[in-house]
């Protein structure tokens, strides 16, 4: 094997051992950004499950309200099941 094959094949080591260690670090950011995004969900989750809890309190308002005041109550129910179920469109087409 000449000596200029033989650097080349050095070199070329050298450099796929440096892109090696810039692959492992953008897999390590790639696993951070995977972190975050698992925390963006989650904490969008959360929010969703508070626009549930909303929900079905209303609901149990409205369930336990006079024959009059149902009525009055059923504005409430609809605009929070509305913002539930907008939360929950959004997360799906987010995620």
């Amino acid at each position: 094997m000449s000596d200029t094959r033989e650097l080349y094949i050095e070199k070329m080591k050298a450099k796929l051992d440096e892109w090696n260690a810039e692959i492992d670090k953008l897999e390590a950011k790639s696993r951070q950004k995977e972190a975050d995004a698992r925390k963006a969900y989650e904490k969008q989750i959360e929010s969703i499950k508070e626009k549930r809890r909303a929900t079905r309190e209303n609901l149990d308002d409205m369930r336990q309200a006079g024959e009059n005041a149902w009525q009055d109550l059923k504005a409430g129910v609809e605009m929070a099941a509305t913002s539930l179920g907008e939360a929950i469109r959004s997360a799906q087409s987010r995620f």
